[in-house]
């Protein structure tokens, strides 16, 4: 009675089977262990406990379990086992055999532990570890006094490059260029005096190849086996970085272009006013000049005074001439700007475009002035801006007339190679100042000797911008007092 009453009040569910009898049979239980299972009286007595395994019977830790019992040892096993109600328990399970005066074995006691709170925190502890350990965050541990790595994860080997075996012999400031023991010291410091429970910063590792790369490091301290330690857990940070340095290029490249957008809208501005400057001021002279002669060509209506009526008359044409040559600078530049300037490539004959060009300069002639046209350019032929190349070469024939003086003769010669035709204007006029020929393709620009002279400013960037944007080129050479020659180099078939 007194082995009853300690077997029934034990914690651990007991149960006795007689091995003598076939299957071996419970035959004592006590009340832990219906407890423990829901199972009733005679769901337990007289039945083999495999009735716990349910039909969860594929078991490595059974196969164990059957040969021992079969050769009548000892043994343990952890098994899962299944109360009535189906709930899963871990049986940490302990049998022990009893035999008589012969050595025969006639009964085995089983001793039955749940442990089912202690496999899920083993199992919690596992998968965490797994999960830590197959991290591609760096993770490491390294004790606090020695500072060398105890342990480092998976994703620590392998973006360092070193193995475990390697890392333990090793410490943090061995993978941190730039730094020593006593900065590092001074960094975890605020962690031992416990001023704050972890800490952040940024710095940069050195892989075992000398590749550097920038890391974001959390540091924090634990306890292990009563053993103080450090975690770091690591991350590498340089796809931020590249993502910060690419936006902030980006940035730095919208700025660019909002920065070139204003400026463009400046220059739009400045050409607007520019213009609306010139509407007040060189439209004044000339419209003036186109009022009077058209008022004076009335006073004189006899045959007789036809040489007064064609002066004022030449006059008008003049006038009109400069002013149509004004609008249609700015309509040029508008294009430029706008990039709505479309090229209409054909082919041509050059000299039908120098004989206009010669036909309309004549008009423009100032008393004894002369053009020397150039002689045998009638096989000449280009593949380009027909009206493009006409424009430009008027521009500068108009120039070198304009900044002539009486008298004096404008020289055009013309020469095709195989890939380019030259043509140059040459002239004995007023020239440029030498100090001023930097800045003589610059729009709006004039040199200081020709400030009363009528003029935009602007022929001579349109012309530029029209040859280069053809494939061409223009050039100068000039002498003040002496005078200029403007050279172009037009490609003989454009750029398609």
């Amino acid at each position: 009675m007194l082995r009853t009453e300690a077997l029934q009040s034990a914690s651990n569910g007991i149960i006795i089977t007689d091995a003598l009898k076939y299957d071996n049979p419970v035959i004592y239980f006590n009340a832990a262990f219906q407890q423990l299972t829901g199972y009733t009286d005679t769901e337990i007595l007289n039945h083999n406990c495999r009735f716990l395994h349910g039909k969860d019977r594929n078991q490595t830790a059974l196969i164990s379990l059957k040969k021992s019992i079969k050769k009548g040892e000892s043994c343990q096993a952890t098994l899962r086992n299944y109360k009535k109600d189906g709930t899963l328990f871990w049986n940490d399970l302990y049998i022990f055999p009893i035999t008589n005066d012969k050595g025969t074995v006639t009964n085995f006691i089983g001793i039955q532990n749940d442990v089912t709170l202690r496999k899920k925190a083993e199992a919690e502890r596992h998968h965490l570890t797994k999960i830590l350990d197959e991290s591609l965050n760096e993770i490491y541990v390294f004790d606090v006094k020695t500072l060398k790595f105890l342990n480092a994860n998976f994703g620590a080997q392998k973006n360092i490059g070193y193995t475990l075996e390697e890392l333990k012999s090793m410490t943090p400031i061995d993978i941190i260029p730039n730094t020593n023991k006593s900065e590092f010291r001074k960094t975890i410091d605020v962690l031992l005096k416990k001023n704050v429970e972890k800490i952040e910063f940024e710095s940069e590792h050195q892989r075992k190849d000398g590749t550097k790369y920038p890391v974001e490091i959390h540091l924090q301290l634990s306890n292990l086996n009563e053993k103080d330690i450090f975690i770091a857990i690591i991350l590498d940070i340089t796809e931020r970085k590249n993502y910060t340095t690419k936006l902030e290029n980006k940035v730095e490249e919208r700025t660019q272009q909002l920065k070139k957008a204003l400026n463009k809208e400046k220059e739009l501005n400045n050409l607007k006013t520019r213009f609306l400057s010139l509407v007040s001021h060189e439209f004044k002279t000339p419209l003036s000049g186109i009022l009077t002669s058209s008022l004076l060509i009335s006073k004189y209506p006899l045959t007789k005074h036809q040489e007064k009526r064609d002066f004022h008359l030449k006059t008008i044409m003049d006038k009109v001439y400069f002013l149509n040559n004004i609008i249609n600078d700015f309509l040029s530049v508008e294009k430029l700007e706008t990039s709505k300037e479309n090229y209409q490539i054909t082919h041509f004959q050059l000299s039908d475009i120098i004989n206009e060009v010669i036909y309309n300069a004549e008009i423009l002639l100032k008393d004894g002035q002369q053009i020397k046209a150039p002689n045998n350019i009638d096989e000449i032929s280009l593949y380009q801006d027909e009206k493009i190349i006409q424009s430009i070469i008027f521009n500068l024939l108009h120039n070198a007339i304009k900044y002539s003086s009486e008298d004096s003769i404008v020289e055009l010669c013309i020469n095709q190679g195989i890939e380019f035709t030259t043509v140059k204007i040459k002239d004995n006029g007023i020239g440029i100042p030498e100090k001023d020929q930097e800045n003589i393709f610059d729009r709006y620009f004039r040199a200081k000797n020709v400030i009363n002279i009528q003029g935009t400013g602007i022929g001579l960037n349109i012309s530029k911008n029209h040859i280069e944007n053809l494939g061409g080129s223009i050039s100068f050479k000039s002498e003040e007092h002496v005078g200029s020659t403007f050279t172009i180099i037009i490609p003989n078939k454009a750029n398609k």
